[in-house]
């Protein structure tokens, strides 16, 4: 059974918790502008403390994730502009953020921009063997795809080819 997110958004919040949480959803990753922080599961709590200051904690994708320094403050830059004064962003690193905790809505997003979404639950155990995931293409759904390079365009997604209909794409890659 795959690791839920431990994001901690109320429920039924406070309407001023509410509205900071909407706030926070709406930032983007900087690498794939198409998802945001809530889609890929990075956001994990959001508190109002005394006097208004608010702290953010997010979990990156990997160590070293160039982009957590620009979601840092891009959190920062927004709250800013929504009035918050005060703001603080903390990461933590347990639970180890996997690729499972990005959204439906999310993957959907990737699939829609051309990226193909990680896999759901456990890696596969082929990989054990050497056998590469099954990939859909994301423009065509044909599965009949092969990766070109471990890396691409970030190093958090993989160069893939379609055979059916030429198009190379990104794969997300599991985490």
């Amino acid at each position: 059974m795959a690791l839920q997110a431990q994001t901690k958004r109320p429920e039924a919040a406070s309407p001023e918790l509410a509205d900071l949480w909407r706030t926070l959803e709406a930032v983007v990753d900087p690498e794939i502008p198409v998802l945001t922080i809530a889609d890929l599961g990075l956001l994990r709590d959001a508190e109002i403390g005394p006097e208004g200051a608010v702290t953010v904690t997010i979990t990156p994708t990997y160590s070293g994730c160039p982009a957590m320094n620009m979601i840092e403050s891009e959190i920062k830059r927004v709250l800013g502009e929504a009035g918050y004064a005060t703001v603080a962003v903390k990461s933590v690193l347990h639970p180890a953020w996997t690729t499972d905790w990005l959204s439906e809505a999310g993957r959907e997003k990737l699939r829609a921009y051309g990226i193909a979404p990680p896999e759901t639950g456990s890696p596969s155990k082929k990989a054990l063997f050497g056998a590469e995931p099954e990939v859909a293409c994301p423009h065509c759904g044909s599965k009949e795809t092969e990766q070109v390079s471990a890396f691409g365009s970030t190093a958090c997604k993989a160069l893939w080819r379609c055979r059916s209909c030429l198009e190379p794409f990104d794969y997300f890659k599991c985490i």
